[in-house]
């Protein structure tokens, strides 16, 4: 066998390719990468007979030690599970006041309902329930439907304006779109306007919010269900108007187009989806947020 090429400055052989006249070196490993290399084909030959690795025809292999992560977890979820269930079947019986009058079972539903809320209800209405743009803010004591711990129960268990067809218990109330269909005509929507801004504490044309009382009264008969001085009415889902909490928008345009064309929203009725320990879970964690208010 013929000796290879030499180089003259390193005196080590080439490999005999060459690129544009310059030559590869035939420089061997480091001996601890070599080493390095080794070990860890012994460290992969043994994982591989330690735990499950080689696929067979209807299973795998299972290795010596018998174990995986896979199967820790569950075994530590199992344990988990346990040691909640007794809490859970508390949960479920307690009524909602016997829990609060409960320490430690109000702090584990607190907790619970706080991971159920992350998981469901942050969608809408934002981290720590403090609402959006149609979507109500949970930690401020305008309540539309009511925020004792009866009243939040039954909004999340059914819903609002949820499948009112086959979900007959669904929270509903609608407002009638004044302009849309003619109900009044567009001076009197501006004056109403002026009259709700009124109401709220924000600046207003006067002239316009006098005439603004008669449409609110009379005309249009909001304070059947808003009340004479925009108090709202939490039975008929009637939000507060003397107030500068708005669930739309609380401006002259924003008034406007709500009273011309309203939107409602729609919250899904969780009893479909949840099961009761965790609604009441909810309903202590909404409750605990700070706008919950006395049973």
């Amino acid at each position: 066998m013929a000796e290879r090429e030499r180089d003259e400055v390193t005196g080590t052989e080439t490999t005999g390719h060459e690129w544009d006249g310059i030559k590869e070196l035939d420089t061997p490993l480091p001996r601890w990468w070599l080493w390095t290399f080794y070990a860890t084909i012994i460290w992969g030959i043994g994982y591989t007979l330690a735990y499950p690795a080689w696929p067979l025809i209807t299973t795998n292999t299972k290795g010596f030690l018998g174990t995986t992560n896979r199967m820790e977890l569950h075994a530590e979820m199992k344990k988990v599970k346990a040691q909640r269930a007794e809490k859970l079947a508390q949960l479920e019986k307690a009524s909602l006041q016997d829990i609060m009058k409960n320490d430690d079972l109000r702090a584990f539903a607190t907790r619970m309902g706080a991971a159920a809320f992350k998981v469901n209800c942050v969608q809408c209405h934002q981290a720590e329930g403090r609402g959006a743009y149609g979507y109500p803010n949970l930690q401020d004591d305008d309540w539309i439907w009511g925020g004792t711990l009866e009243a939040i129960h039954y909004t999340i268990t059914h819903g609002v304006r949820f499948n009112p067809e086959t979900n007959e218990e669904t929270r509903q109330s609608e407002m009638p779109a004044f302009g849309r269909d003619q109900m009044l005509n567009a001076e009197q929507i501006e004056q109403v306007a002026e009259y709700v801004l009124k109401l709220s504490g924000q600046e207003h044309d006067a002239k316009k919010a006098e005439a603004g009382q008669k449409v609110y009264m009379e005309d249009a008969g909001c304070n059947g269900c808003h009340g004479d001085k925009g108090e709202g009415n939490q039975d008929l889902g009637a939000p507060r108007l003397n107030d500068q909490i708005w669930l739309f928008s609380g401006t002259r345009e924003g008034i406007m187009e709500q009273v011309n064309n309203p939107k409602h929203g729609v919250m899904p009725a969780w009893k479909y989806k949840l099961d009761k320990a965790t609604i009441k879970a909810l309903t202590i964690y909404v409750y605990s947020l700070g706008g919950g208010v006395g049973s």
